[in-house]
């Protein structure tokens, strides 16, 4: 019962930082966001959820995913607008 408890606990927070991440809008507000879906993603992973599932429902690299996970602060992928 416990496992399936964490398990969806560890849905809930993915989701929460997937909508976390695509919120993001002002400087000061984004990295009040990004600690958020930061802290959000640490507990998906805390509670079972592996990391290729992460990086793939947020559109990021395993990599960027791993980087957060450790505590590094990895560069942000560039927005829609800068990379044109």
């Amino acid at each position: 019962m416990q496992r399936r408890l964490d398990d969806m606990a560890g849905w809930v927070l993915l989701t929460g930082a997937v909508v976390l991440h695509r919120m993001v809008a002002s400087r000061a507000a984004r990295e009040r966001w990004q600690g958020r879906r930061n802290a959000a993603l640490r507990g998906a992973y805390r509670r079972g959820v592996l990391v290729p599932e992460l990086a793939a429902r947020l559109c990021l690299s395993e990599g960027w995913v791993r980087q957060v996970l450790n505590g590094r602060k990895p560069a942000e992928p560039p927005e829609v607008g800068e990379a044109a």
